[in-house]
C-alpha cells in the first residue's frame, strides 16, 4: 500500500492542534453538518447504534439533528460528549501553561461497541494519517455499518492561495486532499461502494479582521514551510492591506473565499476470506474431478 500521508501536513503541528481544547464550533462546520443530514436521506438502513466523531470540532449541532432523525437509536457519544466538554471547561479554568490544559481529550476511542453509523464531520483534512484515521472508522463499525464524512477539497482557499503567491508568501493553509484520492484510501481500508461527491460553498466578509477570525475558528495552517516565528505589527498591518485585494465588486465589494466541501460515505462489507495464489491437486483429484464433469 502507498503511503499516504499528507507531504504538507506537519505532523508535530497537527497532533497540537488535535490536543487544543475547544468548547465550540465553527459556524461553517455546524453548516456542513446540517447539509450532510440532509444527504441521510438516501441511506435506507435504520442504525440502532452511532457514533459521533469528535462532535465538538465537527459541530454540537448535528448530535441534536443525527437523535432527532434515529429517535429510538443510542448514541455512541452521549457520555464521551459530556465528558469531553466537562474536561474542556475543567482546562479552560486552567492557568494557560498549566499541562491539563493541553492534555488531548478528542484523541480518545469514545466508544469500544461497534456501532452501524460513524458520523465524522469536517475532521479528515486536519489528519497527518488519514489513512490510519480511516482504518480506526473501519474498525469501529459493525459489518453492514456506513460511515458518513465530510472535508475541506483541494479547491478551498484558492483566493487566499493565489494572493500569496503573488506576494512571494508561503503558503497559508497545507494542501488538501481529492475526493477520487480518499475514495481509494476508503477502499484500501476495506469500505466498500464508496460514494463520493462535493460542492462550493462562497462566505463574504465585511472586513480581513473578520476573515481571519473565520479562518481561526476553522483550524491552523500545518503546513511544514509556514513561519515559525512570531509575526510583527508591521507585517499584520501589510496582510490587512492584501486582504482588502479579495474583495469581489459581484458582492457589494465583500472579501471573499471559496470553500470546497467533500463529503462521502462507504460501507463495511463482510470480511472476505483469503484466497490463495495457487491450488494444487494430485493427479488422482484431477482425474475424479475430469470423470464427474464428463458424466
Amino acid at each position: 500500500m502507498t503511503d499516504h500521508r499528507p507531504p504538507t501536513i506537519d505532523p508535530v503541528a497537527a497532533e497540537r492542534w488535535a490536543q487544543r481544547p475547544q468548547t465550540a464550533s465553527a459556524w461553517l462546520h455546524e453548516e456542513v453538518a446540517r447539509r450532510m443530514e440532509q444527504r441521510l436521506d438516501w441511506i435506507v438502513r435504520q442504525p440502532r447504534h452511532w457514533l459521533h466523531w469528535e462532535p465538538v470540532r465537527g459541530g454540537l449541532q448535528a448530535q441534536t439533528l443525527l437523535a432527532r432523525r434515529y429517535p429510538g437509536a443510542r448514541s455512541g457519544v452521549s457520555a464521551a460528549l459530556a465528558q469531553e466538554e466537562a474536561l474542556a471547561r475543567r482546562a479552560a479554568a486552567r492557568p494557560w501553561w498549566h499541562p491539563a490544559r493541553w492534555r488531548s481529550v478528542l484523541g480518545m476511542e469514545p466508544a469500544a461497541v461497534p456501532v452501524e453509523l460513524l458520523w465524522a464531520n469536517m475532521s479528515l483534512h486536519m489528519a497527518a494519517d488519514p489513512q490510519a484515521l480511516i482504518q480506526r472508522w473501519h474498525r469501529a463499525l459493525e459489518v453492514d455499518g456506513f460511515l458518513m464524512f465530510s472535508c475541506f477539497g483541494p479547491d478551498t482557499l484558492h483566493e487566499l492561495r493565489s494572493l500569496y503567491q503573488s506576494l512571494g508568501w508561503p503558503a497559508p493553509a497545507h494542501e488538501f486532499t481529492d475526493m477520487h484520492d480518499w475514495g481509494d484510501m476508503l477502499v484500501a481500508a476495506g469500505f466498500a461502494e464508496p460514494v463520493m461527491d462535493m460542492e462550493r460553498i462562497e462566505l463574504t466578509f465585511e472586513a480581513p479582521q473578520r476573515l481571519l477570525q473565520e479562518l481561526r475558528e476553522l483550524g491552523r495552517n500545518l503546513h511544514p514551510a509556514r513561519p515559525t516565528g512570531l509575526r510583527s505589527r508591521v507585517w499584520q498591518g501589510q496582510l490587512l492591506a492584501a486582504l482588502s485585494q479579495l474583495a469581489d465588486p459581484a458582492h457589494d465589494g465583500r472579501l471573499k473565499l471559496t470553500f470546497e466541501i467533500i463529503y462521502g460515505h462507504a460501507f463495511k462489507p463482510q470480511r472476505r476470506l483469503a484466497v490463495a495464489a495457487e491450488t494444487a491437486f494430485s493427479l488422482d483429484e484431477m482425474r475424479a474431478t475430469l470423470r464427474k464433469q464428463r458424466s
